[in-house]
């Protein structure tokens, strides 16, 4: 269990830091700042929806939502288990992820996106701005799923 909050806490406490140099350095009004010209910028982009900003002004919604998720992984963590590093890691990350955008959310009344790349191809010219949360979650995911295969492979 320890080796979990190793994970999520630096994590969560880099999304906020990073949500707070946002918030004072860069104006929700003004272009942002040019890291790499014609490729990445930083923004302060405010998200009252989900990914992509889909299902805008439901901040309500997914505060509730957030909350069932967090209860969720904080039960499948310290539920007794045999050890298994894939789905800790996954599951760390998830709760980093939870945690930055409930802690948004709750604050702010929406989540502090920042990060914006222009990947120059059809549908992602720019890529929706996003946050060090949004990363955790999306990492997340994608270890499930590599897990969830090679569970499957593995001789019962």
């Amino acid at each position: 269990m320890k080796f979990v909050f190793f994970i999520s806490l630096p994590l969560y406490a880099l999304d906020q830091w990073t949500k707070q140099l946002v918030l004072r350095w860069i104006s929700p009004e003004g272009p942002g700042r040019i890291v790499i010209p014609d490729f990445f910028n930083l923004v302060n982009v405010t998200n009252t929806g989900a990914a992509f900003g889909s299902f805008k002004n439901n901040n309500t919604f997914f505060i509730v939502i957030s909350s069932i998720a967090l209860l969720v992984v904080l039960t499948l963590l310290v539920r007794r288990h045999l050890p298994d590093r894939w789905r800790d890691v996954s599951l760390a990350l998830l709760l980093a992820g939870i945690l930055g955008n409930l802690t948004d959310r709750l604050l702010y009344g929406h989540v502090i996106d920042f990060l914006l790349f222009n990947l120059h191809i059809r549908y992602a010219d720019p890529w929706p701005a996003f946050n060090v949360a949004d990363s955790c979650i999306s990492i997340a995911v994608v270890l499930f799923i590599i897990h969830s295969f090679w569970k499957q492979k593995s001789p019962a």
